[in-house]
């Protein structure tokens, strides 16, 4: 019975924390553009160029 004087006020404080970090994340663009990174992944890249070598 003594550890649930406990539990509660943590997990109350453990939920105030997540709810802050969530609307922070909102509020800083994090869930702004959630399909760019998905097909970014998808398409090809540029082709490497190649560095020349220099004759002497």
């Amino acid at each position: 019975m003594e550890s649930i004087f406990v539990l509660v006020p943590v997990s109350i404080v453990l939920l105030a924390v997540a709810i802050w970090l969530f609307f922070w994340a909102t509020k800083h663009g994090q869930f702004d553009d959630l399909d760019s990174p998905a097909w970014r992944i998808l398409r090809d890249d540029a082709p490497a160029r190649r560095k020349e070598r220099e004759h002497d």
